[in-house]
């Protein structure tokens, strides 16, 4: 019988425990997914070229692409391939959690992870921070003025998630990694609902002005103010 072999992590020489090949392959294919040469969102190589790339069978390759989508870091598209999903396991077992439930329930749990994040950052925050906060703020005006929703949706998006990063709490950021997932694939829902009674996003200025100045509390304020709209108006 052939034995296969594959490109595997440098610690995984020191594990004494024999280990599956197709074991070996999820965690590079992990690997690739954490350090973004494989992105959220993007079509994963097809299985021949997996095949070539990682040195190893078409079974094997099969296995670990299947444990991977069991486990929600890699989702199949009839017709379409495979995409990556999910960029940690945290975040891949909360987007599966996350995915069944209403818009409502993800946005109340959007208010309990921003208003603390808000608090913190306004606590932490450094002045890349708060550049990064500014640049994205902008991005959103733009991509608002011009009309072009995915633009805004992705600027959006990484806005609430540089002031999850800018708390400095690690864990939190692995929580919302899950939720943020799951936010790309209903935010045009809640911004389109949102914008009936509010033609302008408000309240994200409010937020940014808050952590520079560093104020807790008008910080924590300000996200409740949006997200409570949009809880408002989809309720």
């Amino acid at each position: 019988m052939r034995t296969e072999t594959t490109q595997v992590p440098a610690e995984a020489a020191s594990i004494t425990r024999p280990r599956r090949t197709s074991e070996l392959v999820v965690e590079r294919i992990q690997e690739l997914i954490r350090s973004g040469e494989w992105a959220v969102g993007a079509r994963i190589p097809a299985e021949p070229d997996l095949v070539a790339q990682l040195g190893v069978g078409r079974n094997t390759v099969r296995e670990a692409v299947r444990a991977l989508e069991h486990s929600g870091f890699l989702e199949p598209r009839r017709g379409d391939g495979t995409y990556v999903r999910s960029r940690n396991l945290m975040a891949a077992a909360i987007g599966r959690c996350v995915e069944n439930s209403e818009i409502l329930e993800l946005l109340q749990v959007r208010r309990a992870l921003e208003r603390e994040a808000a608090r913190s950052a306004a606590s932490t925050r450094n002045d890349d921070d708060v550049r990064e906060l500014d640049r994205l703020l902008t991005e959103m005006r733009e991509a608002f003025g011009a009309e072009d929703l995915d633009r805004y949706i992705n600027a959006d998006i990484a806005f609430h998630t540089a002031i999850i990063t800018a708390s400095g709490n690690g864990l939190l950021g692995e929580l919302y990694a899950g939720v943020a997932e799951v936010m790309a694939r209903t935010h045009a829902t809640v911004i389109a609902a949102d914008a009936q009674s509010h033609p302008h996003p408000t309240g994200h200025a409010e937020v940014v002005a808050a952590i520079r100045d560093r104020d807790p509390v008008a910080a924590e304020a300000a996200v409740a103010c949006y997200l409570d709209r949009s809880i408002e108006v989809l309720s």
